[in-house]
């Protein structure tokens, strides 16, 4: 306990970024493995036209593969709003141990369903992408439950950055383990591992700090620390949702969030063909630990940097010549560097205006990045018709960089640090809470 002393909630987060990665993971880990199981002969099928010689069952066709990633946005779209009723009505403790046995489930099962049809495997993905609701959840609630709101951005960094890290390990762990073991081991072993993050989140983790014996009074101070006694209630929260939903400062950190995820799956689905034919933590620390400004200026910054700056340079992009093909390179790179940073801009302001009701609003984030996933691809087939053309892709580039710039220019005008009044409700947003409970759980 002496290394956790005081401490306890950096476990809380370590164990809850590692379940993160692995309902991610477990349905990333498809991507890396198409050519491995393009190469399995063990079961053949001969519908491809006028081709003779069998083709791999796992051979799947690119109109196949769309359909199989589509089944997990479909998961996630409709998942997300009945998950988090789910998280608000009975917490998050079991109902992400429940999302992450789903996913466990689901991925044990992919390579059954692959060999036994098409659909099968559509629905094991489909179960992938409900799991999946759980996890930007699962994000607002442990950061309203654990995080002090000094450290909110830290935690949101953190959390956040669970995307990139699963891709890059599951891009090297996929590939040995395929190579060495077979395509199947990949989805087994991903498998045996959420089990195993898992089921240290149903021991490590619970919804209320001040009830838990491995809370210190010194940590639990600090959690509470300027935070209303409406905030602090576990057992009695009501979520005001139509003032969520017509609320100016939400509606904004959505545009935003919706203007950025558009960006980044853009970027991560068609640079590379842009390239070919034209050409999750610093930013939390910052903000949170740099005391000379205000949190609503420092969370103005970030925004501004992640999302306005990012449309600005996303536009910038198309207009570079292709015998300066290394700008783009470099331009590509300040983009996602700059990206990074969302954590401390409409990421924050979502937390410290919500405040007990983040979680909310945070997971309609993960429902609009799958929204994304649909829009931006439906804005390139309708306007890029030839993929040489880079006038129709200069076109697609400003609607994107136009739609961030306007979003970022709401925010400047309607973001706030400070807490909504429907989070206070009949609180006193003076009456802090700072003594350990009497009765205490086990987490």
């Amino acid at each position: 306990m002496s290394l956790l002393s005081n401490k306890y909630r950096v476990l809380v987060v370590f164990v809850g970024f590692l379940c993160l990665v692995s309902v991610c993971s477990n349905y990333v880990v498809m991507n890396f493995t198409f050519i491995c199981m393009k190469n399995d002969m063990s079961f053949t099928r001969n519908d491809r036209g006028n081709e003779t010689s069998p083709v791999s069952l796992f051979d799947y066709t690119p109109n196949e593969k769309k359909y199989i990633m589509w089944a997990v946005a479909a998961g996630t779209i409709i998942g997300t709003f009945p998950v988090n009723f789910v998280f608000v009505r009975f917490g998050g403790r079991w109902t992400f141990f429940s999302a992450g046995i789903i996913s466990v489930i689901a991925t044990t099962l992919i390579p059954m369903a692959a060999q036994t049809s098409f659909y099968a495997l559509l629905l094991a993905r489909f179960c992938q992408g409900i799991a999946f609701a759980a996890d930007f959840a699962a994000i607002g609630l442990l950061t309203v439950r654990w995080a002090p709101l000094s450290e909110t951005a830290i935690f949101l960094g953190a959390l956040t950055s669970f995307t990139n890290f699963s891709s890059v390990l599951t891009n090297a762990v996929s590939g040995a383990i395929c190579e060495g073991f077979g395509w199947r081991t990949a989805f087994y072993a991903h498998a045996v591992m959420g089990l195993v993050f898992f089921t240290l989140w149903a021991f490590v983790y619970t919804d209320n700090p001040q009830k838990s014996s491995r809370v210190s009074s010194v940590e639990l101070r600090k959690i509470q620390k300027n935070k209303s006694e409406q905030h602090l209630d576990t057992k009695n929260v009501a979520v005001p949702y139509k003032k969520l939903l017509t609320s100016p400062v939400v509606l904004c950190v959505w545009l935003n969030a919706f203007a950025e995820m558009s960006i980044i799956v853009f970027l991560h689905t068609y640079a590379p063909i842009f390239f070919n034919r034209i050409l999750k933590f610093i930013g939390g620390i910052i903000s949170d630990k740099a005391k000379c400004f205000s949190e609503r200026s420092k969370m103005l910054f970030f925004n501004t940097v992640s999302v306005g700056l990012v449309g600005v340079l996303i536009a910038l992009l198309s207009f570079i010549p292709q015998s300066y093909h290394y700008v783009s390179v470099v331009l590509f790179s300040i983009i996602f560097s700059c990206l990074s940073l969302n954590c401390a801009g409409f990421y924050k302001c979502a937390t410290l205006h919500t405040r007990q009701f983040a979680h909310v609003v945070i997971s309609t984030i993960q429902w609009m990045k799958s929204v994304a996933l649909i829009t931006g691809p439906a804005l390139v087939a309708a306007i890029v018709k030839n993929e040489e053309s880079a006038v129709q892709w200069r076109i697609v580039l400003c609607i994107l960089g136009g739609v961030m710039i306007t979003a970022n220019t709401l925010a400047l005008c309607v973001f706030t640090d400070k807490p909504a009044e429907y989070t206070m409700a009949n609180a006193n947003e003076k009456s802090i809470k700072y003594e350990v409970q009497p009765e205490k759980e086990d987490a």
